[in-house]
């Protein structure tokens, strides 16, 4: 496994020499601090691609003034000896001054898939996240890129973004990876107290109980949120942020779910941001 620190003309010979070598190139994007959701997308590429490149990078862009972006958690050299074991070509872990000029003043914005959900409790997110996965896909030119469907919204304004602006590259989702007791994996669980962890459950618990209930005949959009809010606001530990019956491609309201849909929420556990999801009929992947 080649690392590179953040030489982008280094990244990009390496890049060419994979290309001549082993045909299709697999792009992981991740902020680091590994998991096994994180792993399971470096599999999927490894199993697709001739070659995987992975890029660990915790971008400024998209944290907002109060929020955690000294404290989010970093492990790089850990990430890199997971990485090594399992057969990575290339790991990138630039730093802010190797991709952003101190003058940068040129943004990718998506304006309609982002707006809701995520996009207005987190306002330039999604203008962050854009702005650095075009980066690198200008940067590596990658055949495939994958990303996880915990953050859906994250995904589907991903794909929107490459098709605006026809990006030749073809954006893979994967399944959501959880814990034994449903909690999907995040790299900010680790700031979760023990009680904390244990309310934190009831977030896979409700989107169960409501995927159940849909599975069940129920299509009404009202009902089905109704089924998540009774959980969640059983226990005081949590602050719902939103919960919101969406449309799979077009984030879109929906009263009645008659279309591939995701059931998506963001809850606040004590200090700690979560989101979750599930999907409701065929949604692609």
């Amino acid at each position: 496994m080649i690392r590179i620190d953040g030489n982008i003309a280094k990244l990009r010979e390496a890049v060419r020499c994979l290309r001549k070598g082993s045909g299709s190139i697999g792009l992981v994007p991740t902020m680091g601090y590994l998991h096994e959701g994180h792993l399971s997308l470096v599999r999927k590429s490894i199993s697709e691609n001739g070659s995987t490149v992975v890029t660990i990078f915790v971008n400024p862009l998209q944290f907002g003034p109060n929020e955690d972006y000294e404290a989010y958690p970093r492990d790089l050299e850990k990430d890199c000896l997971l990485l090594e074991k399992e057969g990575v070509d290339i790991v990138f872990c630039p730093k802010p001054e190797d991709l952003y000029y101190p003058d940068h003043s040129t943004y990718v914005v998506e304006e309609r898939v982002s707006r809701d959900l995520c996009g207005a409790s987190r306002p330039g997110h999604f203008r962050g996240v854009c702005t650095i996965v075009l980066k690198l896909f200008l940067l590596i030119g990658p055949d495939r890129a994958y990303f996880g469907e915990k953050d859906f919204q994250q995904l589907q304004v991903i794909r929107r973004m490459v098709r605006d602006l026809n990006v030749p590259v073809e954006i893979r989702g994967c399944p959501i990876v959880r814990e034994k007791d449903g909690l999907a994996l995040s790299s900010r669980n680790v700031y979760l107290s023990p009680s904390e962890r244990l309310s934190a459950v009831a977030l896979s618990r409700s989107l169960k109980a409501a995927k159940e209930l849909y599975d069940s005949g129920e299509k009404n959009a009202g009902k089905i949120i109704g089924c998540v809010q009774e959980e969640l606001l059983s226990d005081p530990a949590l602050r719902v942020e939103y919960i919101e019956l969406r449309d799979a491609e077009e984030l879109s309201v929906l009263e009645t779910v008659d279309k591939p849909a995701v059931l998506a929420l963001a809850v606040r556990v004590g200090k700690t941001r979560l989101i979750d999801n599930v999907k409701l009929g065929e949604v692609e992947a």
